[in-house]
């Protein structure tokens, strides 16, 4: 049984310039307290038919974590424009946002991502080179794809950490989550971790209330 549940993920500024940072506020829920560090990740997907031009915008550690409902902004930055493949700078491709505990990946979430042109002449022609200062970032927030992972959590302690977290616990209540049809076919590669045999459970989750 997972012991953290992503409750809500908002997008903020979005749609954006495609040279400003991401931003996501993540609200989750731990069940018991943990002893150790959730990391966190933001990665950004150049190209479908690669992971070598996959980019980790960031990580970050949050930790130890309390038992009960927390918040934070996580702030990432764009990708390296150098290690998009040409073809793949205009278009649809992914963001990822992913939890592990432990070095295990136990979540993710995928958005399609679609980088275009705001000026229409250069949306009729796109020059050959990608000017990326005068694309425009849009992240389909409406409908995320959320996969989970087995892993190992081990010994969980009971009482809560002297040190605190750097989250607020002011939360709307949980709404539960709901179905939907969005098919998410862009690449969604698969974690490394020592449960990686487990085959990983995909479902839809509206993060938009």
């Amino acid at each position: 049984m997972a012991k953290v549940h992503i409750t809500n993920v908002s997008l903020l500024d979005n749609p954006a310039q495609f040279f400003s940072p991401f931003k996501f506020e993540i609200t989750f829920e731990a069940i018991e307290a943990l002893p150790e560090d959730l990391e966190w990740k933001i990665i950004y997907v150049g190209s479908a038919e690669s992971e070598e031009h996959d980019q980790v915008l960031d990580t970050v550690f949050v930790g130890p974590v309390p038992e009960g409902r927390h918040m934070f902004v996580f702030d990432a930055p764009a990708p390296d424009t150098s290690k998009i493949p040409l073809q793949d700078a205009l278009g649809v491709t992914v963001v990822l946002l992913t939890c592990s505990y432990r070095r295990q990946e136990f979540v993710r979430v995928g958005y399609y991502v679609n980088n275009d042109y705001a000026d229409p002449e250069l949306k009729e022609s796109p020059p050959e080179q990608p000017q990326f200062d005068k694309m425009q970032r849009n992240i389909l927030a409406s409908s995320p794809r959320v996969t989970r992972f087995k892993i190992e959590w081990g010994e969980v302690v009971k009482q809560k950490p002297t040190i605190d977290l750097a989250v607020h616990n002011q939360m709307p209540p949980r709404y539960e989550d709901e179905e939907n049809t969005f098919d998410l076919s862009a690449k969604l590669p698969a974690p490394v971790s020592p449960t990686s045999k487990v085959e990983p459970v995909e479902d839809f989750m509206d993060f938009s209330l």
